[in-house]
């Protein structure tokens, strides 16, 4: 992918005042610039599927679909998209699942105004980005592997699922939001709490709110 003189930027958070503050930063260099925002990730997906954005800036939680959730689905359809992360979380967990997803780069909120630049240029090289102490965090991983291979217990769907009952959602509603079956739902929600040595409700929402798919 050529790097083009300007790269055109999605931020995607469903907090207005992060995005108007990454904004006005990106904004101020001459080879970046804002052109979309959204604020959820089904948004932010539909939004960066169009072929003028280059680079999309993803908030890991954000309601209707994760930023993570979004990263598997921007992957998928548009490949070519570059994608950083961006999180409040200095969280092992997000980072490699973000990484796993299909993102470029991770970056949190605390350093966003000293790091965001450099991260936006770096994945339009085809280079990485990661806040200093995720380096040791792959380093461990690494050395100590296991740690990070139970994310992937549920499938997709199951974390579609999974994020609509931690919202209070009924299962008709989660049925018509992802067109499906209730009988599917119950099947999915059984599933969910087998893999996950559950038993109600409660558990699987602090479990969705800990892998930031919802937020507390």
């Amino acid at each position: 992918m050529t790097v083009p003189l300007v790269t055109r930027i999605l931020i995607a958070d469903d907090h207005g005042i992060v995005r108007a503050g990454l904004r006005k930063v990106l904004d101020n260099e001459d080879d970046l610039t804002v052109i979309a925002e959204a604020q959820d990730g089904a948004a932010a997906v539909e939004r960066a599927l169009q072929d003028d954005v280059d680079l999309a800036i993803l908030d890991v939680s954000m309601p209707r679909m994760t930023g993570i959730q979004a990263v598997v689905e921007l992957h998928k359809r548009r490949p070519e998209l570059r994608i950083l992360m961006l999180s409040m979380y200095d969280s092992e967990q997000f980072l490699f699942e973000s990484l796993r997803a299909g993102a470029s780069g991770y970056v949190l909120k605390s350093g966003a105004d000293t790091d965001i630049v450099d991260a936006c240029r770096s994945v339009m090289r085809g280079d990485s980005f990661l806040y200093p102490s995720a380096l040791s965090s792959l380093v461990r991983d690494y050395i100590d592997r296991g740690g990070a291979h139970d994310f992937d217990v549920l499938t997709p769907r199951e974390l579609e699922v999974l994020k609509l009952i931690a919202e209070a959602n009924s299962s008709k509603e989660i049925a018509a939001t992802l067109v499906i079956s209730i009988k599917t739902v119950e099947r999915h929600r059984q599933n969910i709490l087998d893999k996950l040595g559950m038993r109600d409700r409660v558990e699987l929402t602090r479990y969705a709110v800990r892998r930031g798919l919802i937020q507390p």
